[in-house]
């Protein structure tokens, strides 16, 4: 789960067998990248780029993370997902005196904008008491200022190792400080009461440039891009440049492009900044490392005001697209596989070149969007890059792919409660029911298209997906493409400890409608993409 710390509040909530299944959120947009301040890869929840500065620290910049952050909520985004990242770095110190060795702490998060400071009191604490303290930590906006961002309070902490207050143990579950080697055997004098606050050392470092490594992290330690784990589920992930003058490297292109893909969300790729014209981007685009229905690019760069400089430069367009999509998404709720999304950008942002009609023709053929100052009058409806590997004809429209996630995550997330049962007759049908009550509904509102003569969609969970008494529970549903006759489908299994979402290929002898049940199914879980025979 992503943290809100400007609210300081977690909300989560599951769906249960007896309620309906909602639809997720689906324009959540990712970010990794450096910061001038914040928590280290930890998932952060801003819904503002006022809260983004009161994590983060604001614009800075070394960090494009921070500008992307900004075009992002300017055209149009409402929730981002940022994680921290560092090449390097020192966090700052802080020294409290005592009679014997000093007790040092140091912060969690590196920086030179991290300002802490401290006090140590002995209220409420008894005379004969001498290991025993209070110890307050606040963390400051800046260095000597009075407004406080964050306060942590931990009363009655020991330097003794036997204590169960043990100063080292109880700061594991401070967000501020840690111990700074270890904790002195004698505690730290009172904070004289005209000083109030001892304040932190300039000693803390930014670190230097990001390489591909840092964007990547590692997945066992949670790090990096892989810090997302911990998130419920995000649909778009954007890696901003690494610097003014370096994109994101393929390395960490190719690993973001997999990670998407088990995650049911979108990579958003950036444009090369020497793409200054249609034909070196059609000519470039076969050239990426990333490929396929789980990526998205738009093009061409754009030209955005540069508050810190006071002039406009120019910026890669992958987070202004993502908050574009967040505006349609709000404005155009019922948007379904039909529904291609193309929209202007808003003041403040315009692209680097102007595009006609032809010239976007053929960027879209080539599986790229454009991002224009005005609305098209021609849409061409939005692109993933699955035309570039053959792929199936319906992804490599935009709209089609994230209604496939919008429904394969919404069904996921939804059906979860059957992990608290063991298979059998009545749990299969519960499940059925309940998924084909959600497809119903998007039906009745418009959003599944219509098939003449054939189910628009259909929903299988049974004993041929299914073991009776095993835990949790496989369930198969699709839903009609752009094509009649044509279906995508998707397994949904719910296994001890997991889920998953698969996308299943149909048989071509596979009837239309809703399969016969005295058809055999068969599940090859041996086969990469899931495939479905009969």
């Amino acid at each position: 789960m992503a943290q809100n710390l400007a609210s300081g509040m977690q909300v989560a909530g599951q769906a249960g067998a007896g309620q309906r299944i909602v639809a997720v959120s689906t324009a959540v947009t990712a970010f990794v990248g450096r910061a001038l301040r914040g928590p280290l890869n930890r998932p952060v929840a801003v819904a503002s780029f006022a809260e983004y500065q009161a994590v983060f620290g604001g614009l800075w910049q070394p960090s494009m993370l921070s500008y992307a952050v900004e075009q992002y909520f300017d055209n149009g985004g409402e929730a981002a997902i940022v994680v921290r990242v560092i090449n390097g770095g020192r966090a700052p110190t802080l020294t409290l005196p005592g009679d014997g060795r000093p007790l040092r702490l140091i912060a969690q998060s590196p920086g030179t904008r991290e300002f802490l400071r401290a006090a140590v009191d002995y209220d409420g604490i008894p005379a004969l008491d001498t290991h025993t303290f209070n110890l307050t930590v606040q963390r400051l906006r800046a260095a000597g200022s009075e407004h406080v961002e964050d306060q942590e309070i931990f009363r009655r902490v020991s330097v003794e190792p036997d204590s169960p207050r043990f100063l080292e143990t109880v700061l594991q579950e401070s967000a501020l400080v840690r111990v700074h080697g270890r904790a002195p055997a004698e505690r730290p004098a009172a904070t004289p009461l005209g000083d109030g606050y001892v304040a932190s050392s300039p000693d803390g470092h930014d670190g230097v440039q990001l390489t591909d490594y840092d964007l990547i992290g590692s997945a066992t330690e949670r790090t990096g891009l892989f810090a997302l784990t911990d998130v419920e589920s995000f649909n778009f992930l954007c890696l901003p440049p690494l610097a003014r003058d370096q994109p994101v490297g393929p390395s960490a292109l190719m690993v973001a492009g997999r990670y998407c893909r088990q995650r049911s969300a979108l990579l958003l790729l950036d444009p090369p900044a020497e793409w200054t014209d249609v034909d070196r981007a059609i000519a470039g685009v076969r050239e990426l490392p990333v490929r396929g229905e789980d990526a998205v690019m738009y093009f061409p760069q754009l030209l955005a005001y540069d508050r810190l400089k006071g002039r406009f430069e120019r910026f890669a367009p992958s987070a202004a697209a993502a908050g574009m999509m967040s505006r349609l998404d709000r404005q155009d709720p019922a948007w379904g596989p039909h529904h291609d999304q193309e929209a202007a950008l808003r003041p403040g942002l315009r692209p680097l070149v102007q595009l006609d009609d032809a010239a976007r023709a053929r960027l879209a053929t080539a599986g790229i969007n454009v991002l224009q100052a005005v609305r098209p009058k021609v849409m061409h409806g939005a692109r993933t890059l699955a035309g570039l590997q053959g792929s199936d004809h319906d992804w490599c429209y935009l709209a089609t792919k994230r209604f496939a996630l919008l429904l394969a995550n919404s069904i996921e997330r939804g059906t979860r409660w059957c992990l608290f049962h063991r298979g059998s007759a009545l749990l299969w049908t519960r499940l059925e029911r309940q998924v084909a009550e959600f497809l119903a509904d998007l039906e009745a509102e418009g959003r599944l298209p219509s098939a003449a003569g054939n189910a628009s969609w259909f929903v299988v969970c049974d004993e041929r997906l299914n073991t009776p008494g095993a835990p949790g529970a496989n369930l198969l549903f699709a839903f009609q493409g752009r094509r009649a006759g044509r279906y995508h489908a998707f397994m949904v299994s719910h296994t001890a400890g997991a889920t998953s979402v698969r996308p299943a290929t149909l048989n071509r002898l596979f009837p239309l409608g809703r399969p016969d049940p005295a058809v055999t199914l068969e599940f090859d879980t041996t086969m990469p993409d899931g495939l479905l025979q009969l």
